[in-house]
């Protein structure tokens, strides 16, 4: 019986042992997504970048994520592609997606606002159209496009679920630069009839608390 006690308390100590490690494991990744956050937050705060300073390569998007960008350059109107199943304030849409040409040539994807989707027709799209002449952009380094999860291989047209980078810049033969832009309201806000509330980068340390109090508990 005193032997069988023993195995008890052992077994006890070693699962208490193994709960209290998996309580600092989750504490360890909450101290990290925090301070991924505090890093974004440091990119937002620095200047915005523009012309030459752009990142020239998809490791140096990377290294700059949310970074504030000015771009300046032509819409590519006919090349626009639209997200689906995106919402925003409560409602499903799409974020539109348009190439702005550079003055140097190259390209950048640019998400440049959300719209309703029409549910009579969700193909039907009314948007004034984009400007002819040069534009000026305001809006946030990304590395890639937010991706939903797709069955079967990627659409084609118009209206697609997902948007990737490389595929894109082959089915175009655009010279894309391997990283895009969020669109944000600059000091004089475009008239576009899109919606530009996206959501701030979110850290979710919250959850890691959470289990980790369970763990410990």
């Amino acid at each position: 019986m005193k032997r069988r006690a023993w195995l008890v308390l052992v077994a006890a100590l070693l699962a208490a042992a193994g709960t209290a490690r998996l309580g600092v494991w989750q504490l360890d990744r909450a101290a990290t997504k925090n301070q991924l956050q505090a890093e974004l937050m440091a990119q937002r705060a620095l200047p915005a970048l523009t012309g030459a300073a752009l990142p020239a390569d998809a490791a140096a998007a990377r290294a700059q994520p949310q970074r504030a960008v000015v771009l300046a350059g032509r819409w590519l109107a006919e090349r626009t592609v639209y997200l689906d199943n995106r919402p925003m304030a409560g409602r499903t849409g799409f974020y539109a997606v348009t190439p702005l040409q550079l003055d140097d040539g190259s390209a950048v994807l640019v998400q440049r606002g959300w719209l309703p989707r029409d549910q009579a027709d969700r193909t039907r799209i009314s948007l004034p159209p984009l400007a002819t002449t040069p534009v000026v952009v305001h809006g946030r380094i990304v590395p890639a496009l937010p991706r939903l999860y797709e069955l079967g291989a990627a659409g084609q047209g118009a209206i697609r679920q997902n948007l990737e980078l490389e595929s894109y810049a082959r089915e175009t033969a655009l010279p894309l630069r391997p990283w895009a832009v969020v669109q944000e309201d600059g000091p004089t806000p475009t008239q576009d009839g899109l919606l530009r509330q996206w959501p701030e980068p979110a850290a979710d340390v919250q959850k890691h608390y959470g289990y980790a109090f369970q763990w410990f508990a």
